[in-house]
């Protein structure tokens, strides 16, 4: 789509709304029940999403037409209370202050190591080792797979650290972004011990209790594991493409623009990071020890580590168990991160002074640039938690969950479980706003299909699968969706456009999504687990070799 013809939609879209709210009386509020009109918000946001290359203008567009029709369709109000209601409403919520408190601090991080030639270093460092596209990509996939307990941890550490150096090796920003977004959420939800896996089995609590089951939770979740078949199967896939190094579809376009023009970035991408801060010449033009860099970064971790200790500790009572599933899942993983990003950044100014490379005016100046970078991510995100809440209020989740009422029996329960997540989690943007929705009625719902003392269904295929589906299904939404969180922080990290990072991460997705629901959630009642699991990886490496190829060939 050429300017003009963008110009003529969004005006036309404008124009639309502006008439919608003219023909209707206006009220001040009005109660929505799950309907047809409840997809629109999202769905607008998408497809303009998609089409203009705007994610900003296109989730603004969603959040507004959403505060609209909460508005009694009143297109001024709806305008009104977008601005100075539904925006702060996210900006004010805890959690969320904290991630962009979080995201800010780790962009200051980065901006330091940056400035102070130890990123240059790390890089000079592993090109003696990985000296490849291929080991660089395998590299960049086991760091995903080594830093298991947070996503978002994982996301942007693994992201800012490797974007250097795949730069150099001439892999395309896409497919960074498609590593790191696919060993982030994937890893962390078939983690023992993650934030994911604590916050998916706490949410059984509530039903366990409500039908006296005595199974502790965590076990539940422990045996669910191999029936998270989209996970899996991403990873195998994934590591499968590096392997080869084949690729298809937009991605295979995209490797070739890298190899061929040296172009790691399409022309007129509109990258989530300014290049700018790692760039040498910025505060000092040579190169320092790697340590520079890791120290600080692996600060971090740490601290964030501690962070989690700490706070699930504290949060305790004095008689309660205080075993790792405990600790991390009374842990307060957003302060935890704060923690880290912040204290590292403070520590790596002072680093950076005490070895004479950055005074500490050039130390707080390489942080506010790093901080600086991350402006426009931090707009993003606020939108798409925005438009989530919106979602909320116009019952979207509840009108897709109410289109699967009368097609459930106990074999398609897994499958219709997992499409329905996918769904609700693609439209809402947020895998853990869905958990909430859907686990409390999966569950039962399970429970009343299998029949029988729910203590004895607790073991069985079906319902194991049910309840792994939420969460996969949730993961899968995730990596289509242009809206979810993890995936903005994946382009935020890789330095990417965000819809080039949606558009060649999607076929990838699709594969393994489709897979993972005819051979796993649909062959449940048929099929051991581990066979499934075993002719999806088959089916995942013949249409790899099938459909791939070589970009350097």
């Amino acid at each position: 789509m050429n300017g003009m013809s963008r110009k003529l939609f969004l005006t036309g879209v404008i124009i639309l709304i502006l008439a919608w709210g003219a023909l209707v009386p206006s009220v001040e509020t009005m109660e929505f029940h799950p309907s047809l009109p409840s997809l629109i918000p999202p769905l607008l946001a998408i497809s303009m999403a998609l089409i203009t290359r705007e994610v900003i203008l296109s989730l603004f567009c969603g959040i507004w037409i959403g505060s609209t029709m909460m508005t009694g369709y009143n297109p001024i109000s709806g305008l009104l209370a977008t601005i100075d209601t539904h925006i702060i409403n996210s900006i004010i919520d805890s959690d969320q202050a904290k991630i962009l408190l979080f995201t800010l601090g780790f962009g200051g991080v980065i901006g330091i190591v940056s400035a102070n030639g130890g990123m240059k270093g790390v890089v000079e460092s592993a090109s003696k080792y990985a000296s490849t596209r291929k080991r660089s990509q395998l590299a960049t996939m086991m760091m995903g797979v080594v830093i298991f307990f947070d996503d978002y941890a994982n996301t942007l550490f693994v992201g800012n650290m490797m974007r250097p150096f795949t730069d150099r090796l001439k892999v395309s920003r896409e497919k960074l972004a498609y590593i790191v977004d696919s060993t982030a959420a994937p890893v962390a939800s078939l983690a023992i011990i993650s934030t994911w896996s604590v916050f998916q089995m706490s949410l059984l609590e509530t039903p366990y209790k409500a039908y006296g089951i005595t199974e502790n939770p965590y076990i539940t979740f422990i045996n669910s594991i191999p029936y998270s078949f989209y996970c899996i199967l991403t990873v195998i896939f994934m590591g499968y493409l590096l392997w080869t190094g084949r690729d298809y579809s937009n991605m295979l376009k995209a490797e070739r623009r890298a190899i061929r023009e040296g172009k790691v970035l399409a022309d007129g991408a509109q990258p989530l990071t300014d290049d700018e801060m790692t760039k040498a010449g910025v505060l000092t033009s040579g190169g320092s020890h790697w340590t520079n860099a890791m120290v600080p970064i692996l600060l971090v971790v740490l601290i964030t580590v501690v962070g989690l200790y700490v706070t699930g500790t504290s949060a305790l009572a004095p008689g309660d168990d205080h075993s790792v599933r405990n600790i991390i899942g009374s842990s307060d993983p957003y302060r935890a991160l704060i923690w880290g990003s912040l204290l590292a950044g403070i520590i790596a100014i002072l680093l950076s002074n005490g070895q004479g490379i950055l005074t500490l005016r050039e130390g707080v100046e390489s942080w506010v640039q790093g901080a600086k970078s991350m402006l426009m991510a931090c707009m993003i995100l606020v939108l798409a938690w925005t438009l989530g809440d919106i979602c909320g209020e116009v019952k979207t989740a509840d009108y897709i969950i109410s289109l699967t009422e009368g097609l459930l029996t106990p074999a398609l329960l897994p499958a219709v479980t997992f499409l329905t997540a996918a769904l609700v989690s693609f439209c809402t943007g947020t895998s853990w706003g869905t958990m909430p929705i859907l686990v409390p009625i999966a569950v039962p719902l399970a429970f009343k299909l299998l029949g029988g003392d729910p203590n004895t269904v607790l073991a069985e295929p079906i319902y194991l699968a049910t309840f792994a589906s939420v969460l996969s299904g949730c993961v899968f939404g995730d990596h289509c969706s242009p809206l979810s969180d993890t995936t903005i922080l994946s382009s935020i990290a890789s330095g990417s456009d965000h819809v080039d990072h949606v558009r060649t991460q999607l076929p990838y997705a699709m594969t393994t999504g489709i897979i993972s629901l005819i051979l796993g959630y649909a062959m449940v009642s048929y099929l051991p687990v581990g066979v499934a699991i075993a002719f999806g990886a088959i089916v995942v490496f013949g249409v790899v070799k099938f459909l791939g190829r070589r970009a350097d060939a």
